[in-house]
């Protein structure tokens, strides 16, 4: 099966003698997995390529940053837990931080409880965000990304 178990697939010996191995797919061909209506997953899914989620999973939604893979959590969609992909389409609901490395799109019935960080966000009238819009240039570099926390007028003049 494509996707969340690593792209292989098996093939069939010819009848020239070649022996029936499992092969990985070529950087060329796309693969694409779908979390249907109706499914319940739970742990973190690490995919290459395409994850579309119509159902429900409980864990963290990552692929590599320097990559280009894709997850699009549909209206009928939910994530609870992180994720971290370089493009993010949200159109359901993420309980927990959204790192889009590379494009950040919340479509009209977006619901996201946590902080989005991105590159490029397209956002929607009607998509709701519980918690912060961060844009972040570094995204999915190596350099840590730390911000100060802003001080209060209290522990400023403590600091005194």
């Amino acid at each position: 099966m494509a996707g969340i178990f690593g792209g292989t697939t098996g093939q069939r010996a010819s009848s020239k003698g070649e022996s029936s191995m499992k092969t990985r797919k070529s950087s060329s061909e796309k693969g694409v997995t779908l979390i249907a209506a109706n499914t319940e997953v739970s742990g973190d899914i690490h995919f290459v390529n395409q994850l579309y989620i119509n159902g429900r999973i409980t864990g963290n939604v990552t692929a590599d940053a320097d990559g280009e893979a894709t997850v699009v959590v549909s209206d009928e969609g939910s994530v609870i837990g992180e994720i971290r992909v370089p493009n993010v389409v949200v159109n359901g609901r993420v309980e927990g931080n959204v790192y889009a490395t590379k494009r950040m799109e919340l479509a009209q019935n977006a619901e996201v409880k946590g902080n989005v960080y991105y590159k490029l966000i397209e956002m929607q009238l009607g998509a709701m965000v519980d918690g912060q819009l961060v844009h972040d240039e570094s995204l999915g570099q190596d350099k840590p990304n730390v911000h100060r926390f802003p001080e209060t007028a209290d522990s400023a003049a403590s600091a005194d």
